[in-house]
């Protein structure tokens, strides 16, 4: 059967290497790429790529009925708050995944939706301990968080348009730990943790990017800190595996993060050769309030994001393993530290960590 895969948010992150690694593939006759940004150069040479550049709030429908996707992945997210206007996030967020739940799971020839989710949804509270890991059965948790918020209420919103579907599309929600690679650190300068504390901000002309590189000379990190990362290798292949494959799955969700240790302060301190500065949450709370609001949402660290920095999430990735046979390529440090990956070469020799 030849595909045609329907992919929102293609020209993020996430889903630019996915229409790379799907056009690859000889039982894919087409691509759509649905975003809100205009076609990047990294997915502009893709023979088989129909692009539309439409937000998946407004309308878009028609068009990609024509082509008759049978795979529908739903990347597109607007995952930095727009400051002073939460109500266009949540319209982009929150009304845009409804309508391609809507489609998907309405659309005769469409036969997996693969949804992706976040593992900040199950909430960073004071409460949590670094031994506890978080699997798919325990419920997402209500947050003041803006991202986090919105999808825990695109899952409820999914899981009640999948009740009332009228074809027989079966449902995979990914859940991803912190997504890191290659192309993450070195490829795509992201105004976040990995970035700050890796200096690679510093070649950004901009005032707040050079404040920011100035106050992390230091590793800023509360007593419960920790992070899991998933190579981006990884997100790509269970992707893969989930659109595919011959899988056990109707309406699944899955961590995806790989198991073994996370990774504590000293260790990041040790990856980014810096020395640890050991603070308060209430102190992260305060920094984090001036940052956006004197830069006015430059800098992101909206409403909420600061409890993500100081109370641990830490999940089990293993129901991938389990019931997918996925094995993952990297552990959590390996994947932060080492520059193995499919983007390995676009890496500036002397940045390169190769782990043989």
């Amino acid at each position: 059967m030849a595909h045609t895969v329907l992919i929102t948010g293609a020209a993020g992150y996430v889903g630019g290497m996915l229409v790379r690694a799907i056009a690859k593939r000889d039982d894919v006759e087409r691509i759509i790429g649905l975003d809100k940004e205009p076609l990047p150069d990294f997915i502009k040479d893709v023979p088989n790529l129909t692009y539309l550049h439409i937000n998946t709030a407004d309308e878009w429908e028609e068009e990609v009925r024509k082509y008759s996707p049978d795979i529908v992945i739903h990347t597109a997210w607007q995952i930095r708050e727009i400051y002073g206007n939460r109500p266009l996030s949540w319209k982009w967020n929150i009304d845009g995944s409804e309508k391609v739940f809507n489609f998907a799971l309405n659309e005769r020839q469409v036969k997996r939706l693969i949804h992706y989710s976040t593992v900040a949804s199950y909430g960073a509270f004071p409460e949590n301990t670094t031994e506890h890991r978080y699997v798919e059965s325990e419920p997402f948790r209500v947050t003041d968080y803006l991202y986090a918020e919105e999808k825990r209420v695109a899952e409820e919103r999914l899981e009640a348009a999948y009740k009332k579907r009228t074809n027989a599309a079966t449902v995979a929600i990914i859940r991803p730990a912190a997504i890191t690679g290659p192309r993450g650190r070195f490829m795509r300068i992201r105004f976040g943790l990995q970035a700050a504390l890796s200096g690679t901000l510093k070649s950004e002309k901009s005032f707040f990017y050079n404040l920011v590189s100035l106050l992390v000379s230091w590793v800023p990190v509360t007593p419960k800190w920790l992070r899991q990362f998933v190579h981006e290798d990884d997100i790509v292949a269970v992707t893969l595996r989930l659109a595919f494959d011959e899988v056990p799955v109707k309406y699944e969700a899955f961590n995806i993060a790989p198991p073994g240790k996370a990774v504590y302060g000293e260790d990041m301190a040790k990856a980014v050769g810096k020395r640890l500065w050991h603070v308060s949450p209430q102190f992260l709370r305060v920094g984090f309030y001036f940052a956006w609001h004197l830069s006015r949402g430059k800098i992101p660290t909206a409403q909420g994001s600061w409890k993500g920095y100081s109370y641990p999430i830490n999940v089990d990735g293993s129901k991938a393993t389990r019931l997918l046979g996925f094995n993952y390529s990297a552990s959590s440090f390996d994947a932060f530290y080492y520059t193995n990956g499919l983007y390995e070469s676009e890496v500036p020799e002397k940045f390169r960590r190769h782990k043989d």
